[in-house]
């Protein structure tokens, strides 16, 4: 079994993975995000996912601070999550892999699409640049080192960089 963290990696993909990696979880947001989805029943019965399973993806859910748990009714004691800003911000991750997902894994064509609700016209996503504009091969994408990057991981990039020239 893979374990949920990725310590040797000072990266920000391996980061949110730990966030949202685990099976089920990028589908709990999906329909939070473009379903409305916010009570257990909603998700459970959407996803038909197993209901510890649920019940632990909402939880980290809420603390990693993507959504937030609202109590609509005492007796029974029952909940809504509701996505937070941080949660709301995968919205453009889910459209990039939907995408990816429209051109290799579904040969009927799209089962979903999606549309801006203040004009109807489709929503994609696009990487950009911001002098130049649109990248469209990427392999005109470099990745170079930020300033969250440790000193000793610097120095590994560096020479795994000069054995490549």
């Amino acid at each position: 079994m893979l374990g949920k963290t990725y310590d040797s990696q000072v990266c920000s993909i391996a980061r949110a993975l730990e966030v949202v990696g685990e099976r089920w979880s990028l589908l709990i947001i999906r329909d939070a995000l473009f379903a409305g989805s916010t009570r257990y029943s909603d998700f459970q019965r959407s996803l038909g996912i197993a209901t510890n399973i649920l019940k632990d993806r909402l939880d980290s859910f809420v603390d990693a601070g993507i959504m937030q748990r609202h109590q609509y009714s005492e007796q029974p004691g029952l909940y809504e999550y509701v996505l937070t800003e941080k949660g709301r911000d995968l919205a453009p991750s889910l459209i990039a892999l939907t995408e990816w997902g429209d051109r290799w894994s579904a040969p009927d064509g799209p089962p979903i699409l999606y549309s801006h609700t203040v004009c109807n016209s489709a929503i994609s996503h696009e990487t950009v640049c911001a002098s130049c504009g649109r990248v469209d091969d990427p392999a005109e994408v470099q990745a170079r080192p930020g300033p969250g990057m440790s000193a000793d991981r610097l120095e590994l990039m560096a020479k795994l960089m000069a054995g490549r020239s």
